[in-house]
């Protein structure tokens, strides 16, 4: 197996942990490098916590924040995952048309690929962090990593461009994005507060600071500051305060073993700080590893 073909099955695309099976898919009018089984197994729709929902896959996180005034939507998963992500959201009694925003934790087409379709049929507004743009609009074909590979997903001209620490705003509910670059030059984490008839909690929705082995931390073409960028983002989110921490992968998070299919509504099960710090530990590890190589 060629060295870059290795290293995107067992790193592609934010870390997450994977199994050995992976294979080039066709995504209706492109060709993918690689997709992990797991992305689109089906997986329960369920309330993590308040107004907040998983609607994603086994593996692909998609969260719907469900308001008064409409829904937002963070990361869609494949493009063949929107029907997926569409009997999700009505399962749990919303109504699809109703996402009046969408959100990505990163321009890479295992996150971002549906949302072209979806903006389609729902006509919500789509924001992402400003250096995440250009990739977007191309499909992703600039990306630093895999932009070798041409467009992977239909490319999308964002609505609004996000700065750090920008708060989205759809009826009384606000989501911050941080800023947390390396991964793409635009990655960013949720940070959010939502309540239920107990208590309020607050939630990061985090982006995982994880580095394929091609990544040159001295600087890559397209990508010079990528080294500073992941030193600047780790140090970042070991200062990060929540009471839940989820992420763009179910397995960045250990979704299945924090929760079941079948079991009932209980949003301490994502309470896991020891979790949080021990993955950006690995991560930091990973980072000073790299940082040694030539």
């Amino acid at each position: 197996m060629p060295t870059l073909q290795k290293t995107l099955v067992t790193t592609l695309i934010a870390g997450a942990l994977l199994t050995p099976f992976a294979t080039q898919a066709q995504s209706k009018t492109r060709k993918l490098p690689f997709v992990q089984q797991e992305w689109s197994k089906d997986y329960r729709p369920f309330r993590i916590a308040g107004n907040l929902y998983y609607v994603g896959t086994y593996d692909l996180a998609c969260y719907l924040i469900a308001t008064p005034k409409g829904h937002i939507l963070i990361n869609t998963g494949l493009e063949e995952s929107v029907p997926l992500i569409r009997k999700h959201v009505q399962a749990l009694g919303f109504k699809f048309e109703d996402i009046k925003i969408l959100l990505a934790t990163h321009a890479h087409y295992d996150h971002v690929a549906g949302i072209a379709a979806i903006k389609k049929a729902t006509g919500a507004k789509f924001m992402i962090q400003e250096k995440d743009a250009k990739a977007m609009a191309d499909g992703g074909a600039s990306d630093y990593a895999l932009g070798g590979h041409g467009a992977t997903f239909e490319p999308v001209q964002p609505d609004q461009l996000l700065k750090n620490g920008e708060i989205i705003k759809l009826g009384t509910m606000q989501v911050k994005l941080l800023h947390h670059p390396g991964h793409t030059p635009g990655a960013s984490s949720f940070l959010l507060t939502v309540r239920d008839e107990k208590r309020t909690y607050k939630v990061l929705i985090a982006n995982m600071p994880s580095i394929l082995d091609e990544t040159k931390l001295s600087g890559m073409p397209g990508y010079p500051e990528v080294g500073k960028d992941y030193a600047k983002t780790l140090a970042s989110m070991q200062n990060e305060q929540f009471d839940i921490w989820l992420s763009s992968h179910a397995s960045q998070f250990s979704l299945h073993e924090k929760h079941k299919p079948t079991d009932p509504y209980r949003p301490e099960a994502f309470f896991d700080k020891a979790g949080y710090d021990k993955s950006l530990a690995g991560l930091k590890k990973r980072y000073d590893e790299k940082l040694k190589q030539k």
